[in-house]
C-alpha cells in the first residue's frame, strides 16, 4: 500500500474497508511525468526513472484527458470505456478543471486491471500542469463494481494523516520525489478548492457522460478494445463531475440521461451554494460568500456590485437606478493568477455605469443579460464606453453572464460572471441557474441590509443619546467610556452625563434603565433630560432622586432604573451625592494610591416610590479620582458581583499616565469575560480642586454705585494675576450683569465671584429667582442690551435659577500666554 495514501469513499454512504493504493502522478504542460510515485509504479508496473520525461499517454489509461490519436486508440495499450476522436480536454494545458473516468489495462504479461482515475489542473508556475489520481477498482467489488450505482470519489479522511492541508502538503514529497514542500502546498490547496470530481457508475448506461458545464461537455460511443473491436455485454458507464452529486436515476438514452444530469448539477449547485450563503448577517461577509461560491464550479469571474445606499445601510433604495446612480464594486473573485485584475477592476472602487452597456441594462430592467461570446468588436465597443479604463483584456473573447440582485423587485446590486475561452460559453440553462442563483443571493442581501441599517439606526440612536463630555470642567478633569451589548440590535439603557452648576460645580451621573432594547433606549433619553433639568435648578442630589422618582412614576410603571448623582465642589473640595438602587462608586485617594466603594445609602431603584433617598458629604483633595460604572462592568454570571467590585477597586488604583489610559486599564481587567451582553457606561472624574488663590469673592450692596466699585474690583484681581489681555473685556461684561443684579434683587446684597481656571469664570448672584433672558431692544431702548453684550463678548454664559434666587454667570476665553501661565 502506498505510504499515506487516502481511502476512497463512496458518496453514497459506503466506503472501501481500510486505506486504497494511490497511483500519485505530476503531468507537465507537454503531457509528460514529472513525478511518478511508487503506488504508480505497483498499479502501472513502470519504475520512476522509466517514467519521468515519458508522455503519460504512454504509461496511464487517463481517458477523457489525454492526447488521442485520429484513429480514436489511446496511446498505450488500453481498453477505454468510449475511447473516440471525440474525447475531451488534453493534458497539455486544454483542461482547466477537474475531470475523471474509467478504464481497463490490457498490459502483456499482467493481468487485466480496471482503473479509476481523477485529473487536477495546476496553476502557478508551470501553467498547463496536471496532478493525477488512480486506483485499481477490484478494490471496490462488492462495493461499487457489483452494484447497479455507485459514485466513487477521492477523499481525505479526519482519522489518516491527510485530516488537513497542511499535513497532506507535508506529505507529497515523500510520495513524489523531488518535490518540494512549496510546490507541494500548492498542489494540495489547488486540489481542496476544485474538490474531488466524482465518479458514477451505472450498469444500466452504455456510454460515459459529463454533464457538468465546468468541464467540457462529451459523449462517447460505445465501449471498444483497443483494437478497435466492440465489446459485448453490458459495460458499467462512467460520468465524469466536477463535483459530488445527488442519486443517479437511470437513463437508457445518452440524450436524455445528458439534459437530467445537466439539470440536476445545477439544482445541486444552487442547493450547495444556498447552504454556504447567508451563514453570517454581516453584509461584507454574505457579499464575499455569494461571490466566492460562483468561481470556479459555475464561472471563472464574478464581480458583485451594490447600490451605494445599500452599502451605506441607508435603507431600502427608492425608485430604479439610472446613469447617475452610484455602485460599489464589493467583492471580485476569479481563477485567474492572483492581483491579474487588480488594476482593472479594483475591489471597492465607486463607479456609476455608461447607459449603452450590457451593465446599464442589467441594472435598469432588473433582468439577466447574455451575451454567448463577446467578440473583438463588442468587447472593445464596451470598454470604449469607460474612461482611463481598458476592459479589453478581461472581456474580449469571453462568455458573459450579469443577473441583478433583487429583493421586493428593487434591483439591490448585480453579478458580473464571465467564462473564459476553452470552457462552455454560458447558454439559456446557465442564464436560468444564473438568475435563481442571483435570487437566492439578493434575499440573503437584503436580510444582511436590513440587519446593517437597524445596527446603524441603533447605534445612531445611541450615540444621539450619549453626551459630548468636555473633557475639562472646573477644577476637574472627565473621561468616559461607553460600550454597547451584545444583544441584538445592542441598545440598552446605561448613560452617564456631566451638567455645569454655577459656583464653578459639576454635577457627575450615572445610570441604568433596567432592559434592553428601543423602549430601554426612550426611557433612558427621557429621564437623563430630566436629570439635567433638575440638576440646574441647583436641587440636593437626594432632592432630585426624589423628583426623578415621582417623574417615572408618572410616566408609567414600567420606568425602573438605577441612578447616582454627585456634585462636586471643587472651591470647598466636597462631593454631595446620593444613590437610586446604583452600585456603589469608587473613591481612589491621590495621598497613598487607596482606593474604596463608597458607604452610600443604596436607596431603592427609580420609578418604585415610597423609598426615602439620602444625601453624604465626602471630602475629597486634590488629584483623587471618583469612579462611576454601571453593572454591566462588574456583573459576571455564575459569580457574585462583590468579586466584580473588587476587581473595580483593584483596577482602578493602578497608577495611569493619563485618564484616557485609567479608563482603559479598567475595561481591559474587567471586561475579559466572553459572552458579555449588558451594555457598560463608565465615567472617571479626577478632582483637581481651585486653590484659593484662584478664587475672588465679594459682596455688593443695592446701590447703582457699586457697579463702578465692582469693575474696580475685577481690575484689580486681574493684574493681581497676571491677566491684564482681559481686563477690558471682564470690566464690561461685569458692569452689565451688575446693573442687572441691583436693579432687580429684592432684598439680599449681590454676589461676585472670580474663579480662574483655563478660562475666567465670573458669576453674579442675587436673590430674584426669575431667570435672566435675551430682550429683542431697539435703538431706542434704555434697557435690554445687556445680556447681548455679554453673549457677543463671552465664550458662554448661562442663567440658573433656584428658590434662594438666581446665578448669572460667563466664561471668558483667556489669550494664549495667559492662558499658559493658569494651565503652568
Amino acid at each position: 500500500m502506498d505510504s499515506g495514501t487516502p481511502p476512497l469513499r463512496s458518496r453514497r454512504g459506503r466506503a472501501a474497508t481500510g486505506r486504497i493504493p494511490l497511483a500519485v502522478v505530476v503531468v507537465d504542460a507537454d503531457g509528460l511525468v514529472s513525478h511518478w510515485s511508487s503506488g504508480a509504479r505497483r498499479l502501472f508496473g513502470h519504475s520512476k526513472e522509466a517514467a519521468v520525461g515519458q508522455p503519460a499517454g504512454d504509461l496511464m489509461p487517463v481517458s477523457g484527458a489525454l492526447t488521442e490519436d485520429r484513429t480514436g486508440r489511446v496511446n498505450g495499450p488500453y481498453d477505454m470505456y468510449g475511447a473516440d476522436d471525440e474525447l475531451g480536454p488534453e493534458l497539455h494545458g486544454r483542461s482547466s478543471y477537474p475531470t475523471a473516468g474509467r478504464a481497463k489495462l490490457s498490459d502483456p504479461g499482467r493481468p487485466r486491471l480496471d482503473v479509476l482515475w481523477w485529473a487536477y489542473p495546476l496553476a502557478g508556475p508551470g501553467t498547463g500542469r496536471h496532478l493525477v489520481l488512480a486506483a485499481d477498482i477490484d478494490q471496490f467489488r462488492g462495493d461499487v463494481g457489483d452494484a447497479d450505482t455507485g459514485r466513487i470519489a477521492p477523499s481525505f479522511s479526519l482519522h489518516t494523516e491527510f485530516a488537513d492541508s497542511q499535513s497532506l502538503a507535508g506529505q507529497l514529497p515523500h510520495i513524489l520525489p523531488n518535490m518540494s514542500v512549496a510546490e507541494s502546498e500548492r498542489i494540495v490547496a489547488q486540489v481542496l478548492e476544485l474538490g474531488y470530481p466524482v465518479l458514477e457508475f451505472s450498469h444500466h448506461d452504455r456510454v460515459p457522460v459529463t454533464p457538468d458545464w465546468g468541464v467540457p461537455r462529451r459523449v462517447a460511443g460505445r465501449p471498444a478494445h483497443a483494437n478497435g473491436t466492440a465489446e459485448t455485454g453490458t459495460a458499467g458507464a462512467g460520468r465524469a463531475y466536477g463535483h459530488p452529486a445527488g442519486d443517479p436515476v437511470p437513463a437508457p438514452d445518452p440524450e436524455l440521461d445528458l439534459e437530467y444530469a445537466a439539470v440536476r448539477e445545477r439544482l445541486e449547485f444552487l442547493n450547495e451554494v444556498s447552504g454556504l450563503i447567508g451563514s453570517s448577517l454581516d453584509l461584507a461577509r454574505t457579499i464575499r460568500e455569494v461571490t466566492s461560491a460562483a468561481v470556479p464550479r459555475f464561472t471563472d469571474f464574478a464581480g458583485t456590485h451594490l447600490r451605494a445606499a445599500v452599502l451605506a445601510g441607508e435603507g431600502f433604495p427608492t425608485g430604479p437606478p439610472d446613469v447617475t446612480t452610484i455602485w460599489h464594486r464589493v467583492w471580485v473573485e476569479h481563477n485567474d493568477e492572483p492581483g491579474r485584475w487588480d488594476d482593472t477592476v479594483p475591489v471597492g472602487e465607486a463607479i456609476a455605469f455608461p447607459e449603452h452597456t450590457p451593465f446599464f441594462q442589467c441594472m435598469v430592467t432588473g433582468e439577466p443579460v447574455l451575451i454567448p461570446r463577446l467578440s473583438e468588436e463588442d468587447g472593445d465597443r464596451i470598454s470604449a464606453q469607460f474612461e482611463k479604463r481598458d476592459l479589453r483584456p478581461l472581456i474580449n473573447n469571453r462568455s458573459m453572464l450579469l443577473v441583478p440582485l433583487k429583493a421586493r423587485d428593487v434591483v439591490l446590486g448585480f453579478m458580473v460572471l464571465m467564462r473564459r475561452q476553452g470552457r462552455q460559453p454560458f447558454d439559456d440553462m446557465d442564464r436560468t441557474t444564473g438568475a435563481e442563483l442571483a435570487a437566492r443571493a439578493g434575499l440573503v442581501l437584503d436580510n444582511a441590509r436590513m440587519y446593517t441599517y437597524q445596527e446603524n439606526v441603533a447605534d445612531t440612536l445611541q450615540d444621539s443619546m450619549l453626551p459630548q463630555i468636555a473633557a475639562r470642567m472646573a477644577g476637574c478633569d472627565i473621561a468616559t467610556r461607553y460600550l454597547p451589548g451584545t444583544r441584538l440590535g445592542r441598545i440598552g439603557g446605561d448613560w452617564f452625563d456631566s451638567v455645569k452648576l454655577p459656583g464653578s460645580r459639576t454635577a457627575l451621573v450615572v445610570g441604568d434603565v433596567m432592559g434592553h432594547g428601543l423602549n430601554s433606549a426612550a426611557m433612558m433619553g427621557q429621564l437623563r433630560t430630566a436629570v439635567q433639568t433638575m440638576a440646574t435648578m441647583e436641587l440636593p442630589p437626594a432632592q432630585l432622586l426624589r423628583n426623578l422618582d415621582d417623574l417615572a412614576q408618572r410616566l408609567g410603571e414600567n420606568y425602573l432604573a438605577t441612578c447616582l448623582y454627585a456634585v462636586y465642589d471643587p472651591i470647598r473640595s466636597e462631593l454631595q451625592i446620593a444613590n437610586a438602587g446604583h452600585i456603589p462608586p469608587v473613591l481612589v485617594r491621590a495621598a497613598d494610591g487607596r482606593s474604596e466603594l463608597l458607604d452610600l445609602p443604596t436607596g431603592a431603584p427609580i420609578g418604585v416610590g415610597g423609598v426615602p433617598f439620602e444625601t453624604v458629604t465626602v471630602r475629597v483633595g486634590p488629584g483623587d479620582r471618583l469612579v462611576l460604572c454601571t453593572d454591566g462592568l462588574v456583573e459576571v454570571r455564575g459569580q457574585d458581583i462583590g468579586a466584580g467590585l473588587a476587581a473595580l477597586c483593584e483596577s482602578a488604583a493602578h497608577p495611569a499616565a493619563s485618564m484616557d489610559h485609567a479608563c482603559d486599564t479598567i475595561i481591559r481587567a474587567l471586561n475579559t469575560h466572553g459572552g458579555r451582553k449588558d451594555d457598560v457606561a463608565l465615567l472617571m472624574a479626577r478632582l483637581n480642586g481651585i486653590p484659593a488663590g484662584d478664587v475672588a469673592e465679594w459682596q455688593l450692596a443695592l446701590d447703582p454705585r457699586e457697579v463702578a466699585r465692582a469693575r474696580r474690583l475685577v481690575r484689580g484681581k486681574l493684574y493681581d494675576w497676571d491677566l491684564p489681555g482681559a481686563v477690558e473685556n471682564a470690566e464690561l461684561m461685569v458692569g452689565e450683569l451688575v446693573t442687572n443684579a441691583v436693579r432687580h434683587a429684592r432684598i439680599r446684597h449681590v454676589g461676585l465671584r472670580l474663579v480662574r481656571t483655563d478660562a475666567l469664570l465670573c458669576e453674579v448672584t442675587d436673590d430674584e429667582p426669575a431667570p435672566a433672558s435675551l430682550l429683542g431692544a431697539t435703538a431706542d431702548d434704555e434697557f435690554g442690551r445687556g445680556l447681548r453684550i455679554v453673549s457677543r463678548l463671552a465664550r458662554g454664559w448661562g442663567s440658573n435659577s433656584s428658590a434662594q434666587g438666581k446665578t448669572v454667570w460667563f466664561e471668558q476665553a483667556l489669550a494664549g500666554k495667559e492662558a499658559y501661565v493658569v494651565r503652568k
